[in-house]
């Protein structure tokens, strides 16, 4: 005998299942994918100093990565395809090993003050071509490798999300003293380092090598 879920309504269990608990698909939701980057998407990225990029290997083990940096710093090539420069981070590289294994990615831009989100999906590959690669220096410091990004779909999500979480508003924001420092959460989780240390290299860090 098969329980329902939730609200009494039926577990899902197939596609079919799936498509029952929610309804039939917006027509406008369908429609409103595009297979390339149209003006208003070029837009947003132009604007959005933040992105998401979910990446898997090839048995599935998914990733999601936050890149950063000045607003439009990924470069829109033409209507299908994007270059993400890589700017310094902590070397663990498992989105480029991902792609290595998998090229396919999710994207999700964002801009501050605006609730509604850019989604991208795509293959990825890994560039290391100069002439790419040199218009997007910053501090005249040239990435030395990038990821292009083919465009298979894209389209704006809604801001539902972003209004619940009350993301931009800054009455909702935090004090940075409420939560411990990431120096001194990897000195007790790894009981490698101590705290100060941990805290001073993490400072060091922020302040000489964001590039």
């Amino acid at each position: 005998m098969v329980g329902n879920g939730a609200g009494d309504k039926p577990l899902v269990r197939t596609p079919d299942d799936l498509r029952a608990h929610f309804g039939q698909l917006n027509p406008l939701a369908e429609k409103k994918v595009l297979h390339h980057l149209d003006k208003f998407c070029r837009d947003f990225i132009a604007l959005s100093p933040f992105l998401v990029l979910a990446s898997s290997d090839d048995k599935g083990n998914a990733d999601a990565s936050p890149r950063g940096d000045g607003p439009g710093f990924v470069a829109v090539l033409d209507d299908k395809s994007l270059l993400i420069p890589d700017r310094r981070g902590n070397n663990r590289v498992d989105t480029f090993g991902n792609i290595l294994a998998s090229p396919g990615v999710g994207l999700i831009f964002m801009v501050p003050g605006i609730n509604e989100t850019l989604r991208v999906n795509g293959k990825a590959e890994i560039t290391q071509d100069p002439a790419l690669l040199t218009p997007l220096a910053v501090r005249d410091i040239v990435p030395t490798i990038g990821l292009k990004v083919t465009v298979d779909e894209c389209y704006f999500h809604c801001g539902k999300a972003l209004m619940r979480s009350r993301l931009w508003d800054p009455k909702a924001q935090v004090e940075r003293n409420s939560f411990p420092t990431l120096g001194r959460i990897i000195a007790e989780q790894t009981a490698a380092i101590s705290v100060e240390v941990a805290e001073q290299t993490m400072e060091e860090a922020y302040r000489t090598r964001l590039y």
